[in-house]
């Protein structure tokens, strides 16, 4: 399994964001993935969720801003960032919901990108 997200970067507040997520191997299998971050000092937290049929969840703090989607490769997750406000600000990792575990039950993160806005 391997799990890579980019787009990350600085952005004023009030601006757009719109990151992507490769992902291979035996995690293309499950039913939904999902977009989670954390923010410095913060536990990480799902914002978002796509199931296989397309069916979106979104935390209530991003909810109209934020919307996920996937690739027509169905190996690829979008997260698209609007409205980004300084609270967004956090490393952003795409993971399966629940999240991938290896045989030992260790979960397994793959590379996130950060997100700066700025006030």
């Amino acid at each position: 399994v391997q799990l890579q997200a980019s787009g990350g970067g600085l952005v004023q507040a009030g601006g757009s964001l719109r990151l992507s997520c490769a992902a291979s191997g035996s995690i293309l299998r499950v039913n939904v993935m999902g977009w989670y971050r954390q923010a410095p000092g913060k536990q990480r937290e799902l914002v978002a969720a796509i199931s296989s049929g397309g069916v979106t969840n979104y935390a209530d703090s991003v909810k109209g801003r934020f919307t996920i989607s996937r690739g027509d490769a169905k190996n690829t997750v979008y997260l698209q960032m609007n409205s980004l406000k300084p609270e967004d600000t956090a490393v952003y990792h795409c993971n399966s919901v629940p999240v991938w575990a290896s045989g030992s039950g260790k979960a397994y993160w793959g590379q996130g990108t950060l997100v700066t806005v700025s006030s």
